[in-house]
């Protein structure tokens, strides 16, 4: 299998040009523990399909890490803008592709014949709570109180497509976020499981984020998630409607109005291209 390593903010993945369909998604999900494997196999956050649409010109599918499908990532859709940009599959600066959240609209920043950035639509967030989902009566979960191991948090549940679980904190300097991360990942109060955005507030326009993501642990990025904490602090008054957020890895700028899209701006990089034997992938 013929694969290109890219990251967006050391998020990174595994991405295969499957337009042929050559591998299948029974195959894929299989493969993809042991493919993103950092010490027994290429290594990544996920492994990403490029695959053919009906409604539109190209499809993501993305895996994590335990195998597991996920409907959306921020991060990886700007790699796929700039994989097939590069690549010469579309014309001009913009690109339609279809996810497991709805098609998203891509605006690539061009400058001589690099990709700079990509600006997505991520399109309007979900804030009812059988939709998200999370257990219990239909609300909205703003700030509401949610107990793991023997600490209880505040929670703003928010969907971009995929689950996230946005919890503001004084500081993020020695809080234990990757014992907290699993405990509210695997929460009973998300039937689906959840990302988790554990947030310091620097000011209105700026925040700090650590990412404890579903299905792959501490990731040095998460687009969704960057979209999911904004859209938190504005509903919570923490926070006005552009931002800029702080991942490990990187920044990236976000921009939400209420009743509006949510916009996400940030860069894509490829690492370097190989070939693996899917035949020595257990």
């Amino acid at each position: 299998m013929i694969f290109t390593k890219m990251h967006g903010l050391g998020n990174d993945f595994i991405v295969v040009d499957n337009l042929e369909g050559q591998h299948s998604p029974e195959e894929m999900a299989k493969k993809a523990p042991s493919l993103c494997h950092r010490h027994f196999g290429i290594g990544a956050d996920g492994l990403v399909l490029l695959n053919t649409s009906r409604e539109a010109p190209f499809a993501m599918q993305i895996f994590n890490p335990d195998g597991s499908e996920a409907e959306m990532c921020g991060n990886a859709i700007r790699c796929l803008g700039k994989y097939v940009w590069d690549r010469k599959m579309i014309n001009g600066d913009r690109v339609s592709i279809q996810t497991g959240a709805g098609i998203m609209e891509l605006a690539l920043n061009i400058q001589g014949s690099e990709v700079k950035g990509i600006r997505v639509n991520m399109g309007q967030p979900i804030l009812d709570s059988q939709q998200i989902p999370v257990a219990g009566p239909e609300r909205k979960v703003i700030d509401e109180p949610i107990t793991a191991g023997d600490k209880t948090f505040k929670c703003t549940a928010v969907s971009m497509g995929n689950p996230h679980c946005i919890i503001f904190v004084d500081s993020l300097e020695d809080i234990p976020w990757k014992t907290w991360g699993p405990l509210l990942e695997n929460h009973s109060m998300f039937p689906r499981r959840t990302n988790v955005e554990f947030v310091e507030i620097l000011g209105p326009g700026e925040v700090r984020v650590n990412v404890w993501e579903r299905g792959a642990g501490p990731t040095l990025a998460c687009g969704t998630g960057a979209c999911a904490t904004t859209v938190a602090g504005v509903i919570t008054g923490r926070l006005e409607e552009n931002v800029v957020v702080h991942l490990p890895g990187g920044t990236l700028t976000i921009q939400w109005k209420q009743g509006q899209p949510v916009y996400m701006e940030g860069p894509a990089e490829e690492v370097y291209r190989g070939e693996v034997s899917l035949e020595r992938i257990q």
